[in-house]
């Protein structure tokens, strides 16, 4: 029987990307509404897109707007690079979307969705732009009501997109492999490797942890140009960040850059004190090797200048996210820290930084080599925010915000930005520097527990860094790590039976039966943050103009159909923020509405 281990609700659409991207002119043709002869031209025709992988619930869509009087004609691509290339050619409806909130908080749930500019944003509107904006300002306890009106703009009075449901996270462990107790499994963060350890203890600096991964091309190795399922796992585990999320998404400097952190009065100050023990990892001979660099202060400014500016990097994919920040600086003055008190406190934000140090703070220094935490001289970096954000810190906590070498992006990104050309410059962290053939050339320089060594078609190697955190608990305790690409869930679980791989991230819900009835496996699971829902194409095509057309789809969609189909193994939802902020909102079907509102739609044509 399933075990569930049930996390506190705090604070991702987790984007497979694969294949071969077509282009507009490829997909258009034969695909448009009415081409496959088979339509019924008495009933309002919707096109549904998706991939292969959600088939099951785009066939459970189908079949209920079906028996509400539509025809739906279903446009299914077998991968994420040719879904989005029929998304961005406009041949769709309404398409399968997901969302999974790896940041713990719900202003990543909700601002590069919807809001106008947003990353995945298809949509403009002033009024959830303007709600947005205002929770992002807000505590907890305000920002409850201001989500519950955002809420309702999206779903109730535009219908912008129609919730499916939520998920649970699980993934699969061999536990004759591996020791359980060192596997985590986090509501949001991604599965730090550097924790696992085998069995028998003796086989972690020899035999290789093998997971797998169902995206063998990388959109990116630099932490910023890249947000979605092929390198989050990998970028979070390849560099380390000013701040973690613990399991349950609270936020946390253990095993983070800062041994402390802490906010100043006014929520619009953020105070960071650096450890002194990572140097960056690089690449020699197809090994990793410590490249004698520390990882500091300078490194900290620069990854963040850059994470904020959307001009930094060709295709920058992740500025909305750092928007918030205003100034990153080292701090030099260590008077001024014991004159600053701490929000919502009486001490001092050198006090704050100084709880378990062990020692006090003697002196600040602005140069990272000569930081040595034994003589009590550290280094202190200072964020301001553009206006009182603390969801700024869960930001902070996303793998786009891992440090790099300054020394070393700068060395490699020498382009000028605006006439980048594809066919000649190569970014820091293309995949193809690191693939094998004629074209590898590892210029990586990882501030986190591993380095990725190289990869081809069928696995990636990774070799933990030898100069991060030494001596600590937080040393990598496997040297090696190997990720197989295995686009099925079928052959992946096949491989963990028979102990080709140690790790099954992300079980899918019709395997659980499978797992748990293999003794020598346990399935971990626990709710989660991912929410599946229709979205609406906002143009050139009816939907896009009429609300009624796309309330009579909001009303036709049950549920109840989704949960008992994955029997139990999904809960209901409003929006992506359903798993974070419980405003009480539901959507409930009712075909009286859906009939009302597409005979107003059938009667406006």
């Amino acid at each position: 029987m399933l075990k569930r281990f049930l996390v506190p609700i705090v604070l991702v659409v987790v984007l497979v990307m694969s294949g071969c991207v077509k282009t507009k002119s490829d997909v258009e043709e034969g695909t448009k509404p009415g081409n496959d002869g088979n339509n019924d031209q008495s009933k309002v025709q919707v096109e549904l897109l998706g991939m292969s992988s959600g088939e099951s619930d785009l066939n459970i869509v189908r079949d209920q707007l079906v028996k509400n009087g539509f025809d739906v004609k279903l446009n299914l691509q077998p991968d994420y690079g040719s879904f989005k290339a029929q998304q961005d050619a406009g041949n769709y409806d309404i398409a399968l979307s997901g969302w999974t909130t790896v940041t713990g908080n719900p202003d990543y749930a909700v601002r590069s969705l919807f809001k106008t500019g947003g990353d995945y944003s298809i949509m403009s509107d002033s009024e959830i732009d303007s709600l947005i904006d205002q929770a992002g300002t807000e505590t907890p306890e305000e920002y409850q009501a201001t989500y519950k009106k955002f809420e309702e703009r999206l779903v109730f009075d535009k219908a912008y997109i129609v919730p499916l449901y939520t998920s649970y996270k699980t993934q699969a462990v061999n536990k004759d492999i591996l020791n359980l107790d060192s596997v985590r499994l986090s509501k949001s963060r991604s599965l730090p490797w550097e924790e696992i350890e085998f069995n028998d203890a003796s086989k972690n600096a020899t035999d290789p942890l093998v997971l797998s991964q169902s995206m063998s091309t990388l959109t990116s190795l630099d932490p910023i140009k890249g947000n979605d399922g092929s390198i989050n796992i990998i970028n979070t585990n390849m560099h380390v960040r000013l701040v973690n999320l613990t399991d349950d998404d609270q936020i946390t400097s253990e095993g983070s850059l800062s041994l402390n952190h802490s906010i100043a009065e006014g929520n619009s100050e953020y105070y960071f004190l650096l450890r002194d023990d990572i140097n960056f990892a690089k690449v020699d001979s197809k090994k990793a090797v410590d490249s004698g660099e520390r990882v500091g202060a300078d490194d900290v400014i620069f990854t963040l200048n850059r994470a904020k500016d959307k001009d930094s990097v060709p295709d920058h994919r992740t500025y909305t996210l750092h928007e918030h920040i205003k100034d990153i600086e080292v701090i030099t003055d260590l008077g001024s820290l014991e004159t600053i008190k701490q929000s919502g406190s009486d001490e001092t934000v050198k006090a704050a930084l100084e709880k378990g140090l062990g020692n006090t703070i003697s002196s600040l220094v602005d140069d990272k080599t000569k930081a040595n935490s034994e003589e009590g001289k550290y280094q202190v970096v200072k964020i301001t925010t553009t206006e009182p954000f603390p969801q700024v810190l869960n930001y902070l906590a996303h793998q786009s915000a891992g440090i790099v070498s300054k020394k070393q992006v700068e060395s490699i990104n020498t382009f000028d930005v605006a006439s980048f050309d594809v066919n000649k410059d190569i970014p820091y962290g293309d995949q193809n520097t690191v693939t094998e053939g004629s074209q590898y050339n590892n210029t990586l320089y990882t501030s986190g527990p591993y380095i990725l060594i190289s990869k081809n078609d069928y696995e990636a190697e990774f070799q933990k860094n030898p100069g991060y955190m030494t001596g600590t608990k937080h040393e990598p305790k496997i040297s090696n790590v190997t990720m197989r690409f295995i686009k099925d869930p079928d052959s992946t679980l096949a491989a963990l039976r028979n102990n080709e791989i140690h790790l099954f991230y992300a079980v899918p819900e019709t395997k659980y039966d499978v797992v748990e009835s293999d003794s020598k496996l346990s399935l971990q699971s626990i709710e989660s943050n991912a929410v599946s829902y229709l979205l609406f194409n906002t143009k050139n095509r009816e939907v896009s103009e009429s609300e009624d057309l796309r309330k009579a789809i909001l009303y036709t969609i049950n549920q109840d159909d989704f949960i008992s189909f994955y029997k139990g193994n999904k809960t209901k939802a409003f929006s992506t923020l359903s798993p974070i902020v419980k405003t009480g909102n539901e959507l409930v079907a009712d075909p009286a509405k859906a009939k009302e509102f597409l005979n107003k739609y059938q009667e406006t044509k």
